[in-house]
C-alpha cells in the first residue's frame, strides 16, 4: 500500500483519507488478477506466496541479534578482504553498534508516532536516555546516508523495478520494493517518515548489511561474509550434545584435490554433512519468473554437489577421512543465511542436483533452533525427519519450534553480556525492549537483550 501510494498518490485536489479509504486499498489489492489463473504454474504461484507471507514472519530480535553474533562475535579463520578492524565505520559511517541503535530508534519512533521520526526528540528531557546509546548527529548522518530517500527518488527506483516485471503487469507487485533499501522518506514535513517500520529494522539484519556491503565493496564483501557465516554455523554445530565437528578437509592427490563440505558432524547414530552458503533469495525467485528455477539452482546447487562428493569420499574410505566413521547413516544439510522457504518442497527440490543421500535445506534460524532441542537426540530427530516422506518436504521451523528446548545458546539469552560489556539493569516493566516512544515522547527502557548490545569497537 505504501509503495503504490508513494508512486501514484497526489497531495493536490483531494480530501483527507478516511478509515474506509484505507480498507478499500487492501480490498483492491486482493482483487488483483493472479497469473496462476492463466498459466496454472503452481511453482511460480507458491514462490510468489512465499515472498508475500513467510518473509514477514521472522523474529525481529533474533535477526538483529544474528548481526551481532556473525559480524562482531565470530572470529575469522583467514585474512579478510573487507571485514577488517574499522570496516563498519568505513562502510556505515559509524560503528555497527551505532548502526543497530539507529535502526532501533527509527523502528520505535515509527511505531510510537504513526510512522514519523522526528529527531527533535533529542532536545526533550527524555532525549538524554537515547543520547546515551546514539548521538543525534550520528543518527542524522546514518539516516541520510543509508535509510532516507525522497519521493522523487523513490518513484524513479520503483519505475526501474516495474520494468523488470516485463510485459506482465500482474507481476509488478512482486518485484523489488525500493522501501526495502531505503525505508525512510524525506519531504513529508519535519524529520522523516517511515511507512513500514519492519523494513527499517531489516536494515541492520544480516541481509540488510549484506546488501549495503555488496553495493559498496562488491563481491569482496560477500566472500568475507560467507566465511564468517560458515564459522558462525560451526559455532552452533559444536553446541550439539556429544558431537564431533570437523572443518573442511582436503582429500586426494595433489593433481586432483577435492574438498569436503564445510562441516562434518559426527553423532553417535549419524554423520551430518553441512555445507554453508551465505545465500539470499533474489528478485527472480519472488515473482516466480522463468528465471526463478535457474536462480534457485545457482544459489543452492553447489551445496548439494559438495555434499554428494563428501558422502562418496566417506563411502570410498578416503585416507583423509579416517576420523569419520562409515558405520552409520549419512545425511546432508545446506544452511543458508536467509530462508529459501520452499526449498524442500518437491517442485523446487527436484530442480537441484541429484544426491545419493537425503539433503535438506535450512536457514540460520533453523540451525540455531536445532542445537537447542534436548528431549530428542539430534541424530534421531534428523533421521526420523529424513524417513518421513511428507515431513521431509517441510521447512525445519514447524519441527524445531514444537520441540522443548533447554535454553538457547548463551549469546541468545537475555541478560548475557556481549564481550567487553556489562549487563544493563533491566526494568520490571519491559526487560527486552529498546527505548521506545509513547505518545510522541521517548520513554526510558532497558536497552534490550544482550544480543542487541553490539560491542562498541566492532
Amino acid at each position: 500500500m505504501a509503495r503504490v501510494s508513494l508512486t501514484y498518490g497526489t497531495e493536490f485536489g483531494r480530501s483527507d483519507a478516511t478509515d474506509k479509504d484505507l480498507l478499500r486499498i487492501p480490498d483492491a489489492y486482493n482483487r488483483f488478477d493472479n497469473p496462476f489463473r492463466h498459466d496454472h504454474d503452481l511453482r511460480a504461484f507458491m514462490l510468489r506466496m512465499a515472498g508475500e507471507q513467510p518473509t514477514w514472519q521472522t523474529s525481529d530480535y533474533e535477526t538483529l541479534a544474528r548481526t551481532a553474533a556473525v559480524f562482531a562475535q565470530t572470529p575469522p579463520c583467514r585474512p579478510m578482504e573487507c571485514l577488517r578492524p574499522g570496516w563498519d565505520t568505513e562502510l556505515l559511517g559509524c560503528t555497527l553498534r551505532e548502526y543497530a541503535r539507529t535502526t532501533q530508534l527509527v523502528w520505535a519512533s515509527a511505531f510510537g508516532c504513526a510512522g514519523h521520526v522526528d529527531l527533535a526528540l533529542f532536545d526533550i528531557p527524555d532525549g538524554e536516555v537515547i543520547a546515551r546509546e546514539i548521538g543525534q548527529e550520528t543518527a542524522i548522518r546514518v539516516l541520510d546516508a543509508h535509510f532516507a530517500i525522497s519521493k522523487e527518488q523513490f518513484r524513479a527506483e520503483d519505475q526501474k523495478a516495474a520494468q523488470r516485471a516485463g510485459r506482465d503487469d500482474r507481476l509488478r507487485r512482486f518485484t523489488y520494493n525500493p522501501l526495502r533499501g531505503r525505508p525512510v522518506l524525506t519531504g513529508f514535513g519535519a524529520g522523516y517518515l517511515c511507512p513500514v517500520p519492519q523494513l527499517a529494522w531489516a536494515k541492520a539484519t544480516p541481509w540488510g548489511v549484506y546488501f549495503t556491503g555488496l553495493e559498496y565493496h562488491g563481491d569482496r564483501f560477500t566472500r568475507d561474509l560467507g566465511h564468517l557465516f560458515e564459522q558462525y554455523i560451526g559455532r552452533q554445530l559444536r553446541l550439539l550434545p556429544g558431537a564431533q565437528v570437523h572443518p573442511e578437509i582436503t582429500c586426494g592427490p595433489r593433481t586432483s584435490r577435492r574438498k569436503t563440505v564445510d562441516w562434518i558432524v559426527v553423532l553417535s547414530d549419524l554423520v551430518l554433512l553441512v555445507e554453508v552458503k551465505s545465500a539470499i533469495p533474489t528478485e527472480p525467485v519472488r515473482p516466480g519468473t522463468p528465471d526463478a528455477a535457474s536462480e534457485v539452482i545457482k544459489k543452492l546447487g553447489k551445496a548439494f554437489t559438495q555434499i554428494d562428493i563428501t558422502a562418496q569420499l566417506i563411502e570410498d574410505r578416503d585416507p583423509a577421512l579416517t576420523s569419520v566413521p562409515a558405520d552409520r547413516p549419512v545425511l546432508g544439510m545446506a544452511v543458508t543465511l536467509e530462508p529459501f522457504h520452499l526449498a524442500n518442497a518437491p517442485f523446487l527440490h527436484e530442480l537441484l542436483p541429484v544426491t545419493h543421500i537425503p539433503v535438506t535445506v535450512a536457514d540460520a534460524a533453523e540451525a540455531e533452533a536445532l542445537v537447542t532441542i534436548t528431549d530428542t537426540p539430534p541424530g534421531r530427530l534428523l533421521l526420523d525427519r529424513a524417513a518421513d516422506t511428507v515431513r521431509s518436504t517441510w521447512s525445519w521451523t514447524p519441527r524445531c519450534t514444537a520441540m522443548p528446548a533447554a535454553g538457547t545458546p548463551s549469546w541468545m539469552r537475555p541478560g548475557t553480556p556481549t564481550p567487553g560489556r556489562q549487563p544493563a539493569a533491566q526494568t520490571a516493566k519491559s526487560p527486552q525492549r529498546p527505548a521506545v516512544l509513547q505518545a510522541g515522547r521517548p520513554v526510558a527502557r532497558s536497552p534490550g537483550p544482550a544480543l542487541l548490545r553490539i560491542p562498541g569497537g566492532s
